[in-house]
């Protein structure tokens, strides 16, 4: 079924009910780590069955059944003109809306997100896109592209600049034709992804270095779980020691809470995480700064999310509580700028037998 139909059936639904005389309401799956659960085929993360009612008996409820009613009007008419906008556009374009415009851009993303689990599509169905995010990929692999003018043929390493090829929106639009590599590390910061290509990591490890530019987008949650899935690439990353960094990994490897319905077409359950772990910053004395506020209730939030459930994270996490510490990837530089690629990575994967 199109877009188009699916986003229609939630306008119907609202004045169904107005029709016969009913309070309009939406369900929706609620949102929240109580509601994930462990899918054992696919091995990821995804909702239960917990669902959430938005009801017009409400001020709050009634807004937000507005505002949804108004998105749908603006993407059906963007779906009509074969038009397409960003996440950024959506939120300001709603300041012509009246009393259904969007206070803040969270907001309108959370609605976009509704309107993905309730028609089980995904936003680029709707011609939704994100703003671009410069997460790039390096290493040997040879990819065909499809653009609007046509295809080209890149190879990640040869053919584009240090920072690597440029993660598009679209991943599904991409080809693999070659690879030679033997595993990917997705690296959380560009200065530590910098450090690897200038040391020479993928050549000496045989190895695709993705930078996830922080918190990753889809498409490059896409683009590792393709590499896995249809190249056999085990999946490393690297990242800060602290508990943003612990929820950049899990988004990687469990899925997102706030994407849960997404998590079988982005998710890499067999991703395993090498990044500076509290553990570490007491066998390197590595320099640390001190957890703040925010950082032991994130902490403790993670003891209680479901996807850390193991004895690994609940032992890494209790200690880090215990030390009150975090600290970087650039803090191995310590022992000098070759000390993460020539001794801290390669025993680190060979821990993990990903090197042999």
């Amino acid at each position: 079924m199109s877009a188009l139909t699916e986003l229609l059936k939630i306008v119907e639904c609202v004045y169904d009910q107005i029709k016969r005389g009913e309070i309009p309401e939406i369900e929706i799956t609620t949102r929240t780590k109580r509601n994930i659960e462990f899918k054992e085929e696919s091995e990821v993360w995804v909702y239960g069955d917990r669902k959430s009612v938005r009801s017009a008996k409400t001020l709050k409820g009634a807004y937000q059944i507005l505002k949804t009613l108004y998105l749908v009007g603006f993407l059906k008419e963007q779906l009509t003109q074969n038009r397409s906008s960003t996440l950024r556009e959506i939120y300001y374009i709603s300041e012509n809306w009246g009393i259904a415009k969007f206070k803040e851009q969270v907001e309108s993303d959370r609605l976009i997100e509704d309107l993905e689990i309730l028609t089980g599509l995904q936003r680029e169905s709707f011609n939704v896109r994100p703003e671009e995010d410069g997460a790039t990929v390096f290493g040997d692999v040879k990819i065909r592209e499809r653009t609007r003018r046509g295809v080209r043929e890149i190879h990640c390493r040869d053919d584009v600049g240090e920072a690597g090829y440029q993660i598009p929106t679209n991943v599904d639009n991409l080809e693999f034709l070659e690879c030679n590599a033997d595993f990917v590390i997705a690296i959380e910061t560009g200065g530590m992804r910098d450090r690897l290509v200038e040391n020479g990591f993928d050549e000496d490890y045989n190895a695709v270095i993705v930078h996830l530019k922080g918190q990753p987008a889809r498409s490059t949650r896409r683009l590792l779980k393709r590499l896995n899935s249809e190249l056999g690439l085990p999946i490393v990353v690297f990242t800060d020691g602290d508990p943003w960094s612990y929820r950049i990994y899990a988004s990687v490897a469990y899925g997102s809470i706030k994407s849960a319905h997404l998590s079988e077409y982005l998710a890499t359950p067999s991703a395993l995480f090498v990044g500076i772990r509290p553990s570490d910053i007491l066998k390197y004395e590595l320099p640390s700064d001190r957890l703040t506020d925010e950082d032991v209730r994130a902490l403790n939030s993670i003891l209680s999310d479901p996807r850390f459930d193991s004895d690994f994270w609940r032992r890494e996490v209790k200690l880090q509580l215990e030390l009150g510490r975090k600290s970087e990837q650039q803090a191995l530089a310590k022992y000098g700028l070759s000390f993460v690629t020539d001794v801290y990575l390669p025993e680190r994967l060979s821990e993990l037998g990903v090197l042999r």
